[in-house]
């Protein structure tokens, strides 16, 4: 089982940018495809990206021309560059295998990296 472990969250004001790293314990791919997602307070947890073996990405309509998912397959680490940030971009951010329907309950999380947007 691959296991991953997010870093690089931190407090931040509006309009400055963070990014995020995902680091595998084995092959990013080995899914087809790695995700972010995020969790605010109050709120469901949601996929804001995701990136697909061969390189094709997907954004959540809230994070589009702000967020950009990449990966560095030698290094098996997926990264999730945000700028612009908003107080709305406040959650708790993961990384996970959108293949295992983790957001249905399946599979499991890790601790996940906090993100806090405040002036």
């Amino acid at each position: 089982q691959v296991r991953l472990m997010e870093s690089g969250g931190g407090l931040v004001q509006p309009g400055e940018s963070l990014r995020l790293s995902c680091s595998a314990s084995g092959n990013i791919f080995s899914k087809n495809a790695i995700g972010w997602y995020r969790q605010a307070p109050g709120k469901q947890r949601e996929l804001v990206a995701a990136i697909v073996i061969g390189g094709t990405t997907r954004y959540a309509d809230s994070v589009k021309g702000r967020f950009t998912i990449s990966s560095d397959d030698a290094k098996n680490t997926v990264y999730l560059q945000m700028n612009n940030l908003t107080p709305e971009d406040t959650a708790v951010y993961y990384c996970n295998f959108p293949g295992d329907r983790p957001l249905l309950g399946f599979g499991s999380w890790g601790q996940g990296t906090q993100v806090t947007v405040s002036s």
